[in-house]
């Protein structure tokens, strides 16, 4: 390992104007440009690199933040997690990233490794099904930023990132009521899911104001786990035993959209000839799937960048000793129409 020993000897400079300069520290403006412009040609002439391990131990610092993820096969996931990434990469911190798997004693575990990794400041991607938010108090009692991306977690110390999931569902209703469906059938997500009621309240609130009656029939819940593409599958052949005629079916998410395609070929039934189908979510394979999937985009990227941003605000203000008020940021969804939904044919209106 090249060391600054290395690099002085080979440039001609002392040890302690190497550092200087190397570490960009304030005295390094005293220095001739030309003596810096050498010893930063040498430096990569010799393949130096600094030894961030023996500065953090200096600066008390270690430019790293936890990113503590639900279940990294979970699309939905795995899209934020990229937004993180491609935020953090010319911020100078380094994720260091904990898939939880959904576990509860992964999640301690995991907790409790970042704080003796002495990361300067968490983010947590929660899906729809998983999120232990009092685990998750022992961060900011050691004043360390929190960011909670994907779910409302009631803590007032924590800043967090979520989608507007009323509106999202609305947006749904309203484009297959205009489609000319009436016979909507719903799979609904788990109750103990907090999407779950928010999602069907957005539901509600439309067929209330059109003054469309919800058939108990075409209304169908899942159990564990939420997003499941064998859960949407077996719902809807649960939907289809009833011998209650639907036109289209609105999923609870992407993968559970999935699912209901699959059932629905399985039976005979054609999408979306005979059957339209709205997601939620608008994960990679949406767009790719047979037939591309109509659904309620969330801006799973951007959500990742927004959570870096509000997170490096309150660990640059920590660092300055000043206050930082979390903040909550409301992300309204945005219906992306693709091959799967079509206007009722004529023999199946009303």
């Amino acid at each position: 390992m090249v060391t600054i020993t290395d690099v002085a000897q080979q440039s001609g400079c002392s040890i302690t104007t190497v550092s200087i300069v190397l570490n960009d520290r304030p005295l390094a403006r005293t220095i001739a440009e030309r003596t810096k412009s050498r010893i930063k040609e040498t430096a990569r002439t010799l393949g130096y690199h600094p030894n961030t391990f023996a500065r953090s131990l200096v600066t008390n610092r270690s430019h790293t933040v936890g990113v503590m993820v639900s279940d990294i096969r979970d699309p939905y996931c795995t899209q934020i997690f990229t937004g993180i990434e491609n935020a953090l990469y010319d911020s100078g911190y380094l994720p260091i990233l904990t898939d939880v798997q959904n576990n509860e004693v992964r999640f301690e575990r995991s907790v409790n490794m970042l704080i003796e990794r002495r990361v300067e400041g968490l983010i947590a991607i929660a899906n729809s099904l998983y999120l232990r938010p009092n685990l998750l108090n022992v961060f900011p009692a050691r004043k360390i930023p929190t960011v909670v991306i994907g779910r409302e977690c009631g803590q007032k110390s924590m800043s967090l990132v979520v989608i507007d999931n009323e509106s999202g569902t609305r947006s749904g209703m309203q484009h297959l009521y205009g489609l000319g469906h009436r016979k909507i059938a719903f799979i609904k997500g788990p109750r103990k899911v907090i999407d779950t009621s928010k999602r069907w309240r957005g539901i509600l609130e439309f067929a209330q104001e059109v003054g469309h009656r919800i058939d108990p029939k075409l209304v169908v819940e899942l159990g564990d786990p939420a997003s499941s593409h064998e859960a949407g599958y077996a719902a809807t052949l649960d939907l289809l035993r009833r011998n209650c005629p639907f036109t289209a079916l609105m999923a609870f998410d992407d993968m559970t959209a999935f699912g209901a395609i699959r059932a629905l070929a399985r039976e005979g039934r054609m999408v979306p000839s005979d059957c339209s189908i709205v997601g939620f979510d608008d994960v990679a394979t949406a767009a790719f799937y047979n037939p591309s999937l109509t659904t309620i985009q969330q801006p799973l990227e951007s959500l990742g960048s927004i959570g870096v941003a509000a997170l490096l605000k309150a660990v640059s203000a920590s660092l300055r000793k000043e206050t930082f008020q979390p903040v909550h940021h409301k992300i309204k969804p945005v219906l992306i129409v693709r091959e799967s939904t079509a206007a009722v044919r004529s023999a199946h209106a009303g």
